[in-house]
């Protein structure tokens, strides 16, 4: 795993496992790892079954709601 990626990977887990609050640093985490994820989605379909745990949905709709 490269680095750019381990970085956000460990703030999200964080995140999940401490019940941290949303912050900038764990909503730009769910950002990259989003769209990491829908790139490996585009590229095959290997991947189309994978998704992110409920709490890291979660997660993710809050970082929507709070960018609209």
């Amino acid at each position: 795993m490269q680095t750019q990626t381990l970085e956000p990977v460990t703030v999200l887990r964080e995140a999940v496992m401490t019940q941290r609050p949303m912050d900038g640093e764990v909503a730009s985490s769910v950002a990259v790892l989003a769209e990491k994820l829908a790139f490996l989605k585009a590229q095959s379909p290997m991947f189309e079954g994978v998704s992110f745990s409920p709490d890291v949905e979660a997660m993710m709709a809050d970082v929507s709601s709070v960018m609209n």
